[in-house]
C-alpha cells in the first residue's frame, strides 16, 4: 500500500494529468510529472515537473528512481520505456494493458477471441486487405480505415464506400498497419469509467451519454435515460468483464456504440481516466481521478455512485477564437462548474477547458452548460469582466 505522503510519477502532462494531479495532492500525496513539454496543464500544479523525451532514457530512470509509482495520462509511450520504468518502479495499469490498447489490430483481436461484442474488422497490413475486407463482407457498404497506432478524436480515419477507396486511404495513412470496420449507423454512443484495485476490487460508474462534433467530444450527460435498461446492465458487465480479463489496477474508460439495430458494441478501451468523466469531479461521491489514485496505491476503492444528475461540455480551441469571452457568465449559476486547463495556444478542436452543470435531471444540466458556454463565446464584452487569452 503506498499512503499519503509518498510520491506518484504521471506520465504526461495534458489536463487528465493536472485534474489526476490535484486529487492526489488533496489526498496527500506529492505528484511528480514527466513530459517532453515544459508549463503543461499537469506540471504546472505539480510538485515537479520533468522536460524530457518519451525517449530520453536517463531522463525517465530518474524520474522513475524519486517516485513510489507511475501511472498515465496519455498511453502513447514507447511501450520499451515503459518496461524499462516497470523494472524500477510499479508500473499502474501494466505495461501489457498499456500495450494492447495503444494498438487497434491487438485490441480488436483480444475483443474477438473473448467474445466482447465489436463490429465486423479486419487488420489491414496491406492494400489487398482492405480490398478482401469488402470480399469477405458483401453486405457492409461503407467502412472506416483506421490507423492501427496514434490516433484519436477521429485523427487517422477515413471513410471508404468501396475497394478503390480503402486502398487509396490506406496510402493516405501511410501504409502503415490499420483496421478496417464497418462503418456504424449510430442511434448514440456510450462509456463506461471503471476501476479495479489491486486486490481486485471493481467499481464502475454508470453509462454516460456521449455526443460528438467534428470527432470531438463535445457534450456528456448522465444518467442515460430512455434508454434499453438491458443496454445499460451489459455496458457495466463488459466494463467488469475487461477489468478481470486483462487484470487492470487503474482506471479504464469503455468506449460503446448503440448502432439503429439496438446491436452493443465495443469500440475502443482506454487505459486511464476518460474525458467523458469530467463530470464525476462534482457529481460522484468519488472521482475518476481520486478513483485513479486510490487503485494505483492500493486504497480501498470509493464508492463511483452518481450523487446529482449532471452534463459535461467541452470547450475547444475554436471557442476562444476571440479577444474576450464572457466568464461571468459562468458565476451567475449556482451548480455550475469552470476547469481550465492552464494552455495558452488554442488551436481549432484542441481542448482547452470544460464546463460542468448539475441538475434535478440530466437534460436540464446539458442545456445550462449548452447556454453557458454559448453566452460565454458570443459575449458582449462592454457590459462584463473580460479575460484575455493569450
Amino acid at each position: 500500500m503506498i499512503l499519503p505522503g509518498k510520491t506518484i510519477g504521471v506520465l504526461g502532462g495534458g489536463q487528465l494529468g493536472r485534474m489526476f494531479t490535484l486529487a492526489a495532492q488533496r489526498m496527500g500525496y506529492r505528484v511528480h510529472v514527466f513530459s517532453p513539454g515544459s508549463e503543461t496543464p499537469a506540471g504546472q500544479v505539480a510538485n515537479l515537473e520533468i522536460t524530457a523525451s518519451f525517449d530520453d532514457e536517463d531522463a525517465l530512470r530518474t524520474f522513475a528512481s524519486r517516485v513510489d509509482v507511475v501511472t498515465f495520462e496519455f498511453e502513447n509511450i514507447p511501450l520499451s520505456l515503459i518496461e524499462s520504468i516497470a523494472r524500477t518502479v510499479p508500473v499502474r495499469p501494466s505495461p501489457e494493458v498499456v500495450a494492447l490498447t495503444q494498438n487497434r489490430i491487438a485490441e480488436k483481436t483480444m475483443l474477438h477471441a473473448e467474445g466482447f461484442p465489436v463490429a465486423q474488422y479486419s487488420p489491414v497490413r496491406e492494400g489487398t486487405e482492405a480490398v478482401g475486407f469488402f470480399d469477405q463482407n458483401p453486405m457492409v457498404r461503407r467502412a472506416v480505415l483506421k490507423s492501427a497506432e496514434f490516433g484519436y478524436d477521429g485523427k487517422g480515419q477515413a471513410v471508404v464506400n468501396d475497394r478503390e477507396a480503402a486502398v487509396s486511404a490506406f496510402a493516405d495513412l501511410g501504409s502503415a498497419p490499420a483496421v478496417i470496420e464497418e462503418h456504424i449507423e449510430l442511434d448514440y454512443e456510450l462509456s463506461v469509467i471503471g476501476a479495479r484495485s489491486i486486490d481486485g476490487e471493481i467499481a464502475c460508474f454508470g453509462p454516460v451519454l456521449n455526443r460528438h462534433c467534428d470527432h470531438v467530444l463535445d457534450v456528456s450527460i448522465a444518467p442515460v435515460e430512455h434508454i434499453d435498461p438491458v443496454i445499460k446492465s451489459e455496458t457495466i458487465n463488459v466494463t467488469r468483464e475487461l477489468l478481470e480479463s486483462l487484470d487492470v489496477c487503474g482506471v479504464i474508460c469503455v468506449e460503446f456504440f448503440v448502432d439503429n439495430r439496438g446491436r452493443l458494441l465495443v469500440n475502443e478501451i482506454a487505459p486511464r481516466p476518460h474525458n467523458s468523466g469530467h463530470m464525476t469531479i462534482e457529481a460522484a461521491i468519488t472521482s475518476q481521478f481520486e478513483q485513479q489514485v486510490r487503485a494505483i496505491c492500493g486504497l480501498p476503492l470509493g464508492s463511483m455512485e452518481q450523487t446529482r444528475p449532471a452534463a459535461m461540455a467541452n470547450m475547444l480551441g475554436q471557442h476562444f477564437g476571440k479577444d474576450s469571452l464572457k466568464w461571468c457568465e459562468v458565476f451567475l449559476h449556482q451548480n455550475l462548474y469552470l476547469h481550465l486547463y492552464g494552455k495558452r495556444n488554442y488551436r481549432h478542436g484542441r481542448k482547452m477547458g470544460h464546463l460542468t452543470a448539475t441538475a434535478m435531471k440530466a437534460v436540464d444540466a446539458e442545456g445550462v452548460v449548452l447556454s453557458a458556454r454559448s453566452a460565454i463565446v458570443n459575449a458582449d464584452s462592454q457590459n462584463q469582466q473580460i479575460a484575455n487569452v493569450s
